[in-house]
């Protein structure tokens, strides 16, 4: 009995010596974890989009010349500033400014033969009025009266016919100064040359009917431009004209800038029907930034709803399923049965514990959260969770602090 006896006892010293080993020399090292100290601070709640942005401007104009013909002179150069009526460009104008002389000349011999066909109406009017006079005194035969008044008719018919050709010929004066001004490409608004693609000496070939030329000149205006971006459709109750929001682009590393929203479309966009969305529009608050922003490029914008100062808050990535968060405490909670108990006569071997404490939330965007309840002032919110071992229970210490 004695030897069973000195049996157990060797055998409960080796598993408490392995017990030991297990909690002091074999532990592993506390996970070391990045956490955010819970404080004070600005939540709002937000909607972004749900796909890129664009910048883009209201007014820009694409242009090609009118007419076909060789290149004479261009005057616009990229990045220079043009205003509305400007030169551009010019093409050869020679056989457009015959046209235009050959129709004065025209005119002006239809005038001229307009003016005697008149006169000889005049002439005729006053002649038919002396015959009728003699008819009256029985001094003209009816004859001669009737030959009076058919003068009389085929004169003014000639005058009104002069009249009509001369009206004629303008309008062919007109039509030929017409195409002689589409030589001359000119500014449709002041603004800025983003493209030129012409060349001095070089051949436009026009386009066949129906198909416009391919453009040789990009003008655009800086003073218009703003941001376009879709916005969910489950989204579309809760934005509003004139409410501010941030924008950021890739060009500017995540800078954000102020704007407002300016304009709503008024219908969803149903093009890819499991993504539906509606274009929002934001304009720059700094309109001196904005003007120089080329039109293209990507863009992001989030429309701020509501938002709450001096409130406890916490990164919204820290949240886990179930609306909970893991707080590095300073003491581990004891093990059950015979590993807990001793651990309580061991040294802690630095850290803490994670516990994963429930939180009840209030405003949230893609950065923080409101906690209204759970937390408190100055606990450590674990924001490192991309580990599995950072769990539950879990040793821990702090190995960096962030502030988002």
């Amino acid at each position: 009995m004695r030897r069973w006896l000195v049996r157990i006892a060797v055998v409960l010293a080796i598993v408490l010596l392995i017990v030991v080993l297990r909690l002091t020399v074999f532990r592993p090292d506390p996970v070391p974890v990045t956490v955010f100290i819970a404080a004070r601070g600005r939540v709002e709640e937000t909607v972004t989009n749900s796909k890129a942005g664009t910048v883009r401007t209201r007014h820009r104009a694409r242009i090609s010349p009118e007419i076909g013909g060789r290149v004479l002179e261009v005057s616009a150069k990229k990045g220079a500033r043009v205003v509305a009526g400007q030169i551009l460009a010019r093409l050869d104008d020679t056989s457009y400014r015959t046209q235009v002389v050959n129709a004065e000349r025209a005119f002006d011999a239809a005038r001229e033969g307009q003016k005697q066909a008149c006169i000889e109406a005049e002439l005729a009017q006053r002649d038919l009025a002396r015959a009728e006079g003699l008819a009256r005194e029985k001094i003209l035969s009816d004859e001669l009266l009737d030959q009076a008044r058919s003068r009389r008719d085929a004169s003014a018919a000639a005058c009104t016919a002069g009249r009509a050709r001369t009206s004629q010929l303008d309008s062919q004066i007109a039509t030929a100064r017409a195409e002689l001004a589409k030589t001359v490409v000119r500014a449709p608004f002041d603004g800025i040359v983003a493209e030129v693609s012409l060349e001095r000496g070089e051949w436009i070939t026009p386009s066949p009917p129906g198909i416009p030329m391919p453009a040789v000149l990009d003008i655009l205006d800086p003073d218009s431009i703003y941001v376009s971006a879709p916005l969910d459709e489950v989204d579309r109750g809760k934005v509003a004209l004139g409410l501010p929001v941030r924008i950021t682009m890739d060009a500017y590393g995540g800078k954000a800038f102020a704007g407002t929203v300016s304009r709503i479309a008024p219908y969803i966009s149903d093009v890819a029907e499991q993504s539906r969305t509606f274009e929002t529009e934001a304009t720059f608050d700094d309109v001196a930034f904005a003007r120089t922003l080329p039109p293209g490029a990507s863009a992001d914008i989030e429309v701020i709803l509501r938002g709450k100062t001096d409130v406890l808050r916490i990164p919204a990535y820290a949240l886990l399923e179930g609306k909970r968060v893991l707080v590095l405490a300073d003491d581990c909670p004891p093990a059950p049965g015979v590993r807990g108990a001793l651990a309580r006569f061991l040294p802690a071997g630095g850290g803490g514990c994670l516990v994963a404490r429930e939180v009840r939330v209030g405003l949230k965007n893609w950065e923080f959260a409101e906690v209204l309840e759970g937390l408190r002032e100055g606990e450590r919110i674990v924001v490192s969770l991309d580990r599995a071992e950072v769990k539950e229970g879990a040793r821990a210490r702090q190995a960096a602090v962030t502030e988002k």
